[in-house]
C-alpha cells in the first residue's frame, strides 16, 4: 500500500510547523499569535460588518477585476451592449470595459477565490501577514519586544481593522511595502544578496499595485541606497565590485523589472507606456495642483487646500485611527523621543542584546538601528509630504468640519495607511521605555528602603491600570467607525434581502441607477460574470431602446426588475424597501390591459390620463378624462396598438409612441376637494414588432410586463421615492388598491 504525496505534504509542513513553534521563544510565539489574531479578527470583520460590502465601492470593482483574473480575462467583451453593463471605474473602449486599477490586490483576492472559494481568506492572510512584517520590521529598528508591541498597536489600530476587512489595495500594497522594508533592512544587516532581491521584488510588486504608494514608502530607503552605494564607491572605489552596490543594484534591477511588467501593462490596456488605466478613466485625477477632476467631481486643489486637507487627516489619525486614539499617539511620540535622544549602554539598544557585527562593510548594531529608526522616520515624512500632492484625501475627507462624513469617517484617511507602521513601531518603542522605567522607578524605590511587596504591589497597579486605559481607549476607538460601517451593512443587507433569499438559474435582472448609469455603483453586490453569463446576468435598467437590446441578447432568459421604495441615498440610516419582480414579455396584434385603483372618501374628482416618455410627434401628445365623485374603486380601460396607445373613454385618440421602443404612462390622479391630489402612476415599456410570430403578420407590439407602478401624493410622478409595493402596507396607506393586468390579443 503506497502513500500519496498529496498526503505527506500537509503532514510534513503540520510536523515542521510543530518543531519551529516548539523551538520558539516567548517573543516569537507571542508575535505568531498576534498574527493569527489580526487574520481571525480580519475574516470575522469582514464577514460580519462588511457582509454585503462597504460604502466604498471600489470593494466590487477589486473583485470583478479578481474574477476576470481568474477566467483568464483583464476585461469584458460586451460589444454593443457595454453601456448597460457598465461596472463602476471600468473604461469602454471599442466594447471592451476593464478596470481603472492595476491588477496587484485583485489577483491576491482571486488566490484565496480559487483555492477556497472565498476571497476574505486574502484579507485575514494580508493582515496576519502585516503584523508579523510589522514585528519583524519593528524588532529590526527598535528590538524584538518593541517589535512585539508594535505589532500589537498596528492590529489594533482602527484604521487597520477595518481597511483590512475590505477589498481596497492600501493593505496588501502596505503588506508588499512591509516586506521590501523588512528585507532591505536584513540586507544591509546580514549582507544578505538573497534578502536585497525579494526586497527588489516586493517594492515591484507594490509598485505594479499602486505606484504612488510604493514610491512614497521607498522613498527614503532609495535615497540611503543611493548614499550607501555613493560613499563606497567614493572610498573603494568599483573593483572590485563592492557588497553595497551588488545588494542594492540587485533590488534596483529587481523593483525596475516590476516596473516594465507595470509599463508592459499599460501598454496592454490604454495603447502607450506612460498612460495608466486611471488616467485614461480620468486625466485630471492624478497626483498634482491646479484643476483635479473625476467624473463629474472637480476641484481647484490649492497648495492652502492641500495643507489643510492633510492637517485635518493627520489630526484624525493621531486622535481616532491609531491604536487607543490619543494614548497610542503619544506612545509614539515617547518612541521618537527614545529614538533620537534616547542612550545605549553595554551593548545593549533599549535594555534588549545587540547581536554583534561581522563583515567588512556590515554597520555596526547601534549604528545600524540608527538607520533603520532613521528610514522609519523617513517613510512618516514621505507618506505625509507626498500626500499633499494628491487630491484624494481631500475628497475621502468630504466635509473636513465633520469627522462622520465621507469615506474617511468608515476606514480613515487610507492614503496615508502607511503611517501607521511607523506610528506602530515607534509607539511599541514607547511602550517598551515605559516599562523599564518602571523598573527603574521600582529599583529606586527599593534602594530607599521601600518594602519589595509594596513595590511590587504599586508597580502592578500601574501596569494594570494602563492596561485597562489603553485597552478601554483602543475598544472605544476602533468601536466608532465599526459601529458606523455595520449600521450601512444593515442597509445593505435590507437592500438585498430579495437576493440573498432567491435562487436565480439562468436570470436576467435588471437594477436601478441612482448614481447614474453604472454597474456596482452602489449595488457592488450584484456583478456580472466575466462572460456576462452564469445564473444570473445583471443589466442597467435605461433608455427602453437599450432595454430591449438587452432583452433581445439574452431571450431565452427570465426576466427579473430589481426595485425599491424609498431615496437611495450614502446614509446609513436612510433605508430602502426592496422589490424583485419577475417580469414578461407579452407581445400580439394589440396588447389589452385593464387597470383598477382604490379611492378613500372625500375625492372630488379623478384624472385619467396616458402618455408615452417619447412619442413622435405625429398625433396629440397624450390623452386624458375626468371622473366626477368616482366610487370606492376606479376601473380604466386601455390597449397598446402598433398605431399608438388607446384610452377607453376618450372617443378615437390614439397616442402614438416611438415605435423602437418607448415608456408609456397611464396615470389616475385623485383630487379632493381641498384640491391636493395622490396619483396611481404606472410605466410600461412597450415597442412595435414586425408581426414575425406576433398575429397575422401585419405587425403588432410587446409590452414588457407588469408595469413599474408608483403612488405620489401631491406630484403626478413620484420615482422610487413612492415604488408601489403590495406586500408592504406600510408604505402606502390602507385604502390603496393598485392592481393591473395585460393580456396580448392576436385577433
Amino acid at each position: 500500500m503506497s502513500t500519496r504525496l498529496s498526503d505527506l505534504r500537509p503532514r510534513r509542513f503540520a510536523t515542521r510547523l510543530r518543531e519551529r513553534l516548539g523551538r520558539a521563544d516567548r517573543i516569537t510565539a507571542a508575535a505568531a499569535l498576534v498574527s493569527v489574531a489580526a487574520g481571525v479578527l480580519t475574516f470575522a470583520v469582514a464577514a460580519t460588518v462588511f457582509s454585503h460590502h462597504s460604502a466604498n465601492h471600489d470593494e466590487g470593482v477589486y473583485l470583478t477585476q479578481a474574477a476576470l483574473l481568474l477566467s483568464g480575462q483583464l476585461e469584458f467583451h460586451a460589444g454593443a451592449l457595454a453601456d448597460a453593463f457598465h461596472p463602476w471605474f471600468f473604461i469602454e473602449d471599442g466594447g471592451r470595459l476593464y478596470p481603472k486599477y492595476n491588477p496587484v490586490p485583485a489577483a491576491m483576492f482571486a488566490v484565496s477565490m480559487w483555492l477556497f472559494g472565498e476571497p476574505r481568506v486574502t484579507l485575514a492572510a494580508v493582515a496576519a501577514g502585516n503584523a508579523a512584517l510589522v514585528y519583524l520590521l519593528g524588532s529590526l529598528a527598535v528590538g524584538r519586544r518593541a517589535g512585539l508591541a508594535a505589532a500589537v498597536l498596528f492590529a489594533a489600530s482602527p484604521m487597520a481593522i477595518a481597511t483590512s476587512s475590505a477589498f481596497l489595495p492600501y493593505a496588501p500594497t502596505t503588506f508588499f511595502n512591509l516586506l521590501f522594508g523588512v528585507t532591505y533592512l536584513r540586507s544591509v544587516r546580514d549582507e544578505s544578496l538573497a534578502a536585497a532581491g525579494v526586497a527588489g521584488v516586493a517594492i515591484g510588486i507594490a509598485f505594479f499595485s499602486r505606484p504612488y504608494t510604493a514610491v512614497l514608502f521607498a522613498a527614503p530607503f532609495i535615497l540611503h541606497a543611493v548614499w550607501r552605494i555613493g560613499a563606497t564607491v567614493a572610498a573603494d572605489g568599483l573593483a572590485p565590485v563592492p557588497g553595497p552596490v551588488r545588494r542594492h543594484g540587485l533590488t534596483a534591477v529587481f523593483g525596475t523589472l516590476f516596473v516594465a511588467v507595470t509599463l508592459a501593462y499599460n501598454v496592454r490596456m490604454t495603447g502607450s507606456p506612460l498612460v495608466f488605466p486611471y488616467q485614461e478613466f480620468a486625466p485630471m485625477d492624478g497626483p498634482g495642483f491646479g484643476e483635479r477632476r473625476i467624473l463629474g467631481h472637480e476641484v481647484d486643489y490649492t497648495l492652502g487646500l492641500a495643507l489643510e486637507s492633510n492637517r485635518y487627516a493627520v489630526q484624525e489619525i493621531a486622535t481616532r485611527w491609531v491604536a487607543a486614539g490619543p494614548i497610542g499617539t503619544a506612545l509614539a511620540a515617547v518612541g521618537g523621543a527614545v529614538a533620537v535622544w534616547g542612550r545605549r549602554a553595554n551593548g545593549r539598544a533599549n535594555g534588549l542584546p545587540i547581536t554583534p557585527g561581522g563583515g567588512a562593510d556590515r554597520p555596526e548594531p547601534a549604528v545600524f538601528r540608527r538607520t533603520a529608526r532613521t528610514l522609519l522616520g523617513g517613510v512618516a515624512v514621505s507618506v505625509v509630504v507626498g500626500n499633499l500632492f494628491f487630491w484624494g484625501t481631500h475628497n475621502a475627507l468630504a466635509d473636513l468640519a465633520d469627522p462622520t462624513d465621507g469615506l474617511a469617517s468608515l476606514f480613515g484617511p487610507f492614503y496615508h495607511f502607511d503611517l501607521l507602521v511607523p506610528l506602530s513601531i515607534f509607539g511599541g518603542l514607547g511602550v517598551v521605555a515605559g516599562w523599564h522605567a518602571l523598573w527603574r522607578v521600582r529599583d529606586r524605590l527599593g534602594s530607599r528602603g521601600v518594602s519589595p511587596a509594596v513595590t511590587r504591589v504599586a508597580c502592578a497597579v500601574v501596569v494594570v491600570s494602563a492596561v485597562v486605559v489603553a485597552g478601554v481607549a483602543a475598544v472605544d476607538a476602533a468601536s466608532e467607525p465599526i459601529e458606523r460601517n455595520a449600521a450601512v451593512d444593515a442597509k445593505h443587507e435590507a437592500a438585498y434581502a430579495p437576493f440573498d433569499e432567491t435562487t436565480f438559474e439562468d436570470a436576467l435582472v435588471f437594477v436601478p441607477t441612482p448614481y447614474g448609469e453604472w454597474q456596482n455603483h452602489p449595488f457592488q453586490y450584484l456583478r456580472n460574470g466575466p462572460g456576462l453569463d452564469g445564473d444570473a446576468v445583471y443589466a442597467l435598467d435605461r433608455d427602453p431602446v437599450e432595454n430591449f437590446a438587452v432583452l433581445d441578447a439574452y431571450s431565452d432568459r427570465t426576466l427579473y426588475r430589481y426595485g425599491y421604495h424609498g431615496v437611495w441615498t450614502p446614509d446609513p440610516g436612510a433605508h430602502v424597501t426592496p422589490k424583485l419582480e419577475a417580469l414578461d414579455r407579452r407581445s400580439g396584434s394589440r396588447v389589452d390591459a385593464a387597470t383598477t385603483v382604490g379611492v378613500p372618501d372625500r375625492v372630488a374628482r379623478a384624472r385619467v390620463r396616458v402618455d408615452p416618455r417619447r412619442g413622435t410627434g405625429d398625433g396629440p401628445e397624450y390623452a386624458g378624462y375626468s371622473v366626477t365623485a368616482p366610487e370606492e374603486s376606479l376601473a380604466v380601460d386601455w390597449a397598446v396598438t402598433p398605431e399608438g396607445v388607446r384610452l377607453a373613454g376618450v372617443p378615437n385618440a390614439t397616442v402614438p409612441f416611438d415605435p423602437d421602443g418607448d415608456v408609456v404612462a397611464v396615470t389616475v390622479t385623485l383630487v379632493d376637494p381641498a384640491g391636493a391630489t395622490f396619483t396611481y402612476r404606472q410605466e410600461v415599456t412597450v415597442r412595435a414588432v414586425d408581426g414575425t410570430g406576433v398575429g397575422d403578420g401585419e405587425g403588432g407590439v410587446e409590452a414588457v410586463w407588469p408595469p413599474e407602478r408608483s403612488t405620489c401624493r401631491l406630484v403626478t410622478e413620484c420615482g422610487n421615492e413612492g415604488t408601489y409595493l403590495p406586500n408592504e402596507p406600510d408604505t402606502h396607506p390602507e385604502w390603496v388598491v393598485f392592481e393591473t393586468n395585460a393580456e396580448p390579443n392576436n385577433g
